[in-house]
This record gives C-alpha cells, structure tokens and sequence, in this order.
C-alpha cells in the first residue's frame, strides 16, 4: 500500500462511519501499547508532538502512557495552530489532566536548552507522511534535540520518522505505523498496529478514491482533460450524446464524433460535434477518426454505435491502432469480442453488464460478490487491462486487485445511465488516472449522481437527470 492510500482510507472509513475519532484514538493507543509491551511501565517518557494529526496521535498515546509512567508532553509550536477538530479535543483533554506535564515549545529558543537525560523513551509524534522536503523551525532544532539522545534513550516515532526522507530526519529505534506497512518506507524499522479500519476498506470505492481522482492539474484551456466519444448510428444519438454530457462537467473539451444523420439531431454549445458523412461508421473513417484522437487524452467508443459489420470492423480497427487510453462500451463490447487480440497491448476500460461480460469471456460472471469479483478478476488479468461489471455492485478489477461500487438504485436500470457512466470513467481517463482508478471513481461518481436523483424524484428518472446531477456529486465528494 502507499501513502495515498491511507487519505483515501481515511475518508472512505468516515463515510462507512468511522470517525477521525476513532482512528486517531486507535493509533495513539496502539502506540502506548507498543511501547508498554517493548520496554515495560514505570517510564519516564517525553512526548514531542507537532500541531498536524500526527501530533494528535502523540496527545493520545500521552494520555495513554500517563497511567503506567511519567509522561511529559512537548508541544512544538503554537497550540492556535493545531489544525483537525480531533487533534484539537485530544489537545483540550490532555490540558485538563493534572498528571501529564506540558510544555509549549513555540519557538527554537525553547528546544536548545533542552536537558532530555532524564528519559527513559522519547516518542517523536512531530511530522507526518504528508510533509515534504527537510522539517523547518521549530520542528528542525525538535528533530536535531531528540537525535542527541539516540542510542541513550529509546526513540520511537509515530508512523514515520519525522523528516523521513529527508536527510534531517529523527533517528529512531523503531517507528509504529498503522493498519499495514507503507511501499516508500525503507531504512527503517517499523511495528504495524491495527487501528480498526474494516476489510471492506480494501475493496469499497469510496468519496476517497473519487477525491483523488478528480484533482485537476491545470489552470488552462485543455490542461485538465480533452475526451473523444465516438458512437452514434443511423437513429441513436442519445447513447453517445449522454456520455458526451456526463464527461463534459469533468474535463475541459469533449469531441464528440458521429456519423452525419444521427449528428443533426444534437445540439449542444458544451461539446465540440464532429461528423462523418453517412448512418454508420465503417472501416474507411479510421484514419479520420485516428487524427481525432490525437488531439484527445482519452477515447471513449461505442456508445449507440450499432452491430453493422462495418461498423464492427471499423471499432476493431480503430482499437487495435489507438495509442490512447480507451473506454469500450455497449456495441463496441460485442465488436472487439469478436477478436479479443486487438486488446493487446492497449490501455483499456470495458464495462458490460452480466450479458454482455458472457458475449465476451463467454462465462456468466454469477455467485456471491467474492465469486464474481474472482471471475472479473481472472478474465481482466486475461485481457490485460480492467474490466468494470455493472450491476447492484459494480464489480472492477485490473487483474490483480479488486473494487466494488455500492452506490446507484433501483432507479438507474433506466436506459443510458451505462452511457452516463461511460462517459465519468473516459473523462476520468482523460485527467490522467491510471485505468482501475478513473473506472471504480466512475462507478462511483455515476451511482452517487443517480442517488441523488432518486432523493429528489423517486425511483422513476431519465440518464439524462443522472448527467446533469454529476456537478453536485462533485461537489459532494470534494467538500466530504
């Protein structure tokens, strides 16, 4: 797991429930009790705490510890500045007590005299994972204090040593670090303590995942996201145009490309239409729609495309010769499940539903959520990229790891709501997400929307409504 991924977690814990709380209780304790059980009770301990959530840890593990020992806690830095609401309540409790001594450190001039010879063990609660580059005043000349004690007193962190990785960075003993061990840390030694997140945390997609895929890069025209949505068929112009929609609140541009006759009945000043002469698509635009996609960060084919066999022909073609990340849906499915090779290589989304995953792995993806998501996993390992099954709970899986989605309704069989997710997951794409990310964000993103609906209208709306609720469930998860 990486750093990321425990924001994500942290989010995604609160809207199961859990909250910052709970968690920061958790690993304070989880501290003490290490520390307890590695070098006893009847300590004198000195706790450095900075004003972030990891100083918060440290105001828990402080109270803790004041049972058994002698603690004494170092605030380094202004208390005004303590950032989070439970740092804060953590803050206030300790205050209170009468046998945990305090000592505010607002400035360096505090730390230089210092005389910490007295300690038994020393928790460093300063910095945490988030901080970057070398510590600065205070926080420099606390990192620099602790370290004349290395080796004279036990020096354990909280999650990381503060300063890591820098070179100004607190030599400790160990460091406790939380719910399971982190892919940058290195080069030091580090005791896991649980903090009870649940299991669903390893798969449930949740407002976290959705956060951090919407974060835009830019501040100009055409930085955060250019999509290309290619669909359309004789009379089906509401396919492509729903997914043309959903995306167009997530990414600056959205090309959307369809044949002449069903392109009439669009009109829309948020999509950039593009045409091609006649009802369907067929071998002979590639080349056409090739330069399209160019100008385009992601592609999202198949929407109301039609099951011609040029048209078919002409997906497969395109597929095979497209550099860019792709979203295939509907009709584009049974296309390349006609030669599942031209995959190859490619970076990819498919979304079909239970019928359409048995046109193209030719297995019905049934059984409890661990079974399907077994299946999806095996066939997306198959094919090389991630396949994203819809149902009650979407079921997404890049071959290797697996996600489900539990928002959406009843409501959301309506036709077009697939498109409307099509659409979220190309224009995630186009943000520059890795492939699992922009689709279990999209499965997401879509199901919120279409909840959101249905606490407004009931159970009976339009893919339409869902498209248009997409800005507020933005809105929802980037304020949660």
């Amino acid at each position: 797991m990486r750093i990321e991924d425990v924001y994500i977690w942290d989010i995604n814990a609160k809207w199961l429930g859990i909250t910052p709380y709970q968690l920061m209780e958790n690993a304070g304790a989880g501290v003490a009790r290490t520390i307890e059980e590695r070098f006893g009770k009847g300590l004198r301990i000195a706790v450095f705490s900075g004003t972030g959530n990891n100083g918060g840890d440290g105001f828990v593990a402080a109270r803790h510890l004041s049972f058994e020992n002698d603690v004494t806690l170092f605030l380094v830095g202004d208390e005004a500045k303590i950032r989070s609401e439970e740092a804060r309540h953590n803050w206030e409790i300790l205050k209170g007590l009468d046998f945990v001594k305090i000592k505010v450190l607002k400035d360096s001039a505090y730390i230089r005299f210092l005389d910490l010879s007295g300690y038994d063990v020393i928790v460093d609660a300063l910095l945490g994972a988030g901080t970057r580059g070398e510590p600065r005043e205070p926080i420099r000349s606390a990192v620099e204090k602790i370290n004349e004690y290395a080796g004279k007193a036990k020096i354990v962190s909280v999650d990381l040593p503060s300063g890591y990785p820098s070179d100004v960075r607190v030599k400790a003993d160990f460091a406790v670090t939380f719910q399971w061990d982190k892919e940058e840390y290195d080069g030091f030694e580090r005791v896991i303590v649980k903090i009870g997140y649940p299991k669903e945390l390893y798969h449930l997609v949740g407002p976290g995942d959705a956060k951090f895929a919407l974060r835009k890069k830019g501040e100009h025209k055409g930085q955060n996201g250019r999509l290309l949505v290619i669909g359309g068929s004789g009379d089906y112009y509401g396919a492509p145009y729903l997914a043309s929609k959903a995306a167009s609140y997530l990414v600056d541009l959205v090309y959307l490309a369809m044949p002449s006759e069903p392109a009439m009945r669009i009109s829309d000043p948020d999509l950039i239409l593009r045409t091609i002469g006649g009802r369907n698509f067929s071998p002979e635009h590639v080349h056409e729609l090739m330069g399209m996609a160019e100008k385009a960060d992601a592609v999202v084919i198949g929407p109301g495309i039609g099951l011609t066999e040029e048209t078919k022909e002409f997906v497969r073609e395109f597929v095979k010769r497209c550099e860019k990340p792709m979203v295939i849906d509907a009709d584009g499915l049974k296309a390349v499940a006609e030669d599942l090779s031209v995959l190859n290589g490619k970076t990819f989304v498919l979304t079909p539903h239970a019928g359409e995953f048995a046109v193209l792995f030719g297995v019905k993806p049934e059984g409890s959520l661990v079974e399907r998501a077994g299946v999806v996993r095996e066939k997306a390992g198959e094919v090389g990229g991630v396949v994203l099954l819809k149902g009650a709970y979407d079921v997404i899986s890049d071959g290797k790891a697996w996600k489900y989605n539990r928002t959406g309704n009843r409501g959301m069989t309506t036709g077009g709501t697939g498109d409307v997710l099509a659409g979220l997951v190309g224009a995630l794409l186009a943000l520059g997400n890795e492939p699992l990310r922009a689709a279990s964000a999209g499965a997401f993103l879509n199901g919120l929307a279409g909840d959101m609906v249905k606490e407004e209208l009931g159970e009976n709306f339009t893919a339409l409504e869902v498209a248009k609720k997409v800005p507020h469930a933005v809105r929802w998860v980037l304020e949660f």
